[in-house]
């Protein structure tokens, strides 16, 4: 399948892209790609053997291109939805969603109104160690989950010139927590579905230029269980990135972002691992290691590609990244007002 690349300003789409160039088996061939950004087009037009087009819609009116990933700036994404479902071109497009439920909208209508195939671009969703606490919270041996809670870190007090980039100007993309928060704020849902409500308490405490550097949310679902959302972006490193307790057990999950990645791993270190009531040995998951965040994102490029080849569903629908969205927006309403801001 051949694919257009719309927007090279998401990291993770250059990510894909060399996946899909070093392993052709997964049958993704990018051909054509576009940035408002002439010097980043140049840049990876030459890193990935791409065909520079001079706009968008000239990409989109090519019919040899086949598929379309989003990766412009979010500011961006709901007007080249709306192209790109016109056209009748599938879509990938890179998080988050949208900057307001108003372009969420649009978005979503677009896609229901061509009919064309969709999807967002969440890895937490495939990551294998997730997929399996994930299978054995829903399999009913652990009991009811009473507290969930994410820890999701980047290091960007330590990446030089990060402050000036888009990904902190508010036309473009609102600010770092939206930007990022947006993984853990899926991974709470794609576990449970919408909360009814979330408290949330940010900050900017490093650089005063990257906003919201730092963030607690607390979200309750309908059955009173608790899922908190813990966002450090100027986090050095780390370790435990999931605990899940429960009435008859914990899962544990360790080394899942980035900082708990690079950061020097104790002798031994399991990525999950979980313990039963009466058990007398915590149980190891066998699933092989993540040594790098840029394995963890390179892990997303075969479903994408099963997806664009109709093998398989969204890894995440359009109305569910309109829904994650909103409880990111929640985060900031509650913030803002100092109260619990009812979702449901």
């Amino acid at each position: 399948m051949n694919v257009g690349i719309l927007g090279f300003a998401h990291g993770h789409v250059g990510v894909y892209c060399g996946r899909w160039r070093k392993e052709p088996d997964l049958g993704i061939r990018v051909v054509a790609g576009w940035d408002h950004d002439a010097g980043r087009l140049a840049k990876a037009a030459a890193e990935h053997g791409v065909e520079p087009r001079p706009t968008a819609d000239a990409l989109l009116a090519d019919p040899a291109v086949e598929a379309v990933v989003i990766g412009a700036e979010t500011s961006m994404h709901a007007d080249l939805v709306e192209r790109a479902a016109a056209a009748g071109k599938p879509i990938v497009l890179q998080k988050p969603m949208a900057l307001t439920t108003a372009e969420a909208d649009r978005i979503v209508a677009a896609v229901d109104r061509a009919g064309v195939p969709f999807t967002m671009a969440w890895q937490m969703r495939v990551d294998p160690h997730n997929l399996e606490a994930r299978d054995l919270m829903q399999s009913g041996r652990f009991g009811k989950l009473l507290i969930v809670r994410r820890r999701h870190t980047l290091a960007t007090h330590l990446w030089k010139g990060f402050e000036a980039l888009w990904h902190n100007d508010p036309r473009l993309n609102r600010d770092i927590f939206a930007d990022d928060a947006a993984h853990a704020a899926d991974f709470l849902y794609w576990l449970r579905g919408m909360p009814e409500s979330v408290v949330c308490e940010m900050g900017t405490l490093v650089n005063p230029r990257v906003p919201n550097d730092n963030a607690v949310a607390v979200f309750r679902w309908a059955d009173g269980a608790f899922g908190e959302m813990v966002c450090s972006f100027t986090a050095p490193g780390g370790e435990n990135a999931l605990e899940m307790t429960f009435e008859k057990g914990v899962i544990v999950g360790n080394h899942g972002d980035g900082p708990s990645t690079s950061a020097p791993w104790p002798p031994g270190a399991v990525q999950l691992k979980w313990w039963l009531h009466g058990d007398a040995a915590w149980t190891l998951s066998g699933r092989p290691a993540i040594r790098s965040q840029g394995e963890r994102l390179e892990g997303l490029a075969a479903p994408l590609a099963e997806f664009l080849h109709g093998r398989r569903p969204p890894v995440a629908t359009a109305a569910e990244g309109r829904d994650v969205l909103r409880m990111i927006l929640a985060c900031y309403e509650s913030n803002e007002s100092g109260r619990r801001v009812r979702l449901a």
